[in-house]
């Protein structure tokens, strides 16, 4: 059985964030897998706190970037899904590089989805851990 119920592809996922603030950061999406979203954003001027580091803000907006899209991609057509909570656990600051974040379904229902957000540097090292819960909710009709 096909995981997403929605069309999913790169080109789709960078078309539908353009002029977000994923696209102002700078978030990159790497790859669609069978449940599995993975993006990247660099760790630069834009990304940074004042104290040379990722900023966790950062870190959340990536997150939620990956949640909220894997999750509307396994909505089904006429349903779209709203953030109800996010959560993030901050393991380890980044200075440089890259930062990648791969989300993953923990659990799919129809009224609520909740998705797991991993994000690492570039040596592999597990830097953030997050928890996106959305609601889906049916489209209403165009007035």
């Amino acid at each position: 059985m096909r995981f997403w119920k929605k069309p999913v592809s790169l080109t789709e996922l960078q078309r539908m964030n353009r002029g977000t603030a994923a696209e102002h950061l700078g978030i990159e999406f790497l790859e669609v897998g069978e449940n599995t979203l993975t993006a990247r954003l660099s760790v630069d001027h834009r990304t940074r706190q004042p104290f040379g580091v990722l900023h966790g803000g950062v870190n959340v907006v990536l997150a939620e970037t990956l949640g909220s899209c894997a999750a509307y991609h396994a909505c089904p057509e006429g349903f779209h899904c709203v953030g109800l909570d996010i959560n993030a656990n901050h393991m380890a600051s980044v200075k440089a590089g890259f930062v990648t974040g791969t989300t993953y379904p923990l659990h799919v229902g129809g009224s609520t989805h909740v998705w797991a957000i991993d994000l690492k540097d570039d040596t592999g090292k597990l830097t953030c851990v997050s928890r996106l819960t959305v609601a889906i909710l049916r489209d209403k009709p165009p007035r």
